[in-house]
């Protein structure tokens, strides 16, 4: 069975975007790596040979994407009422106020305050409405303060 992966409508399109320029690549790499060949041996060529490899990395992250595409379900905006996926929560923990976006594991950037379902902090929100209590896994304890 196929897994299904989770994303924002915002995340789709970012994805998208990065499928668009990663496929506007392929030439400018090809075109790398033709020169790089006509300068001779192969076996010492590190134009080549850097060029295969972000040759490489370029279609590995197009067929990650394609593949993350197609088992793509779309988070559907969430009601403002408990915790869920695609939800804006701000929540006080040990006094400190933070403002985390639910959204699925692929898009998860907690440096950008984007934290997945599956994450701990995302797992202790989960089903949560405001002014619930909440602990995480390492003892600290929160409180919603709102959901958007």
């Amino acid at each position: 069975m196929k897994k299904t992966v989770s994303l924002t409508k915002d995340g789709k399109a970012e994805l998208e975007a990065e499928l668009k320029s990663l496929i506007a690549q392929r030439p400018a790499i090809a075109d790398r790596i033709a020169t790089a060949r006509a300068f001779g041996d192969l076996s010492e060529n590190e134009e080549y040979s850097s060029a295969r490899a972000e040759q490489k990395q370029v279609e590995n992250r197009i067929l990650e994407i394609e593949d993350i595409l197609k088992s793509a379900t779309i988070i559907r905006a969430a009601s403002h009422d408990k915790v869920a996926m695609g939800a804006t929560v701000t929540v006080s923990i040990n006094g400190k106020n933070s403002t985390y976006s639910i959204v699925g594991a692929v898009e998860a950037d907690p440096l950008n305050g984007r934290i997945s379902d599956v994450s701990p902090i995302g797992k202790a929100l989960m089903g949560k409405k405001v002014d619930a209590e909440f602990e995480l896994p390492n003892g600290n304890k929160g409180k919603i303060i709102s959901i958007e």
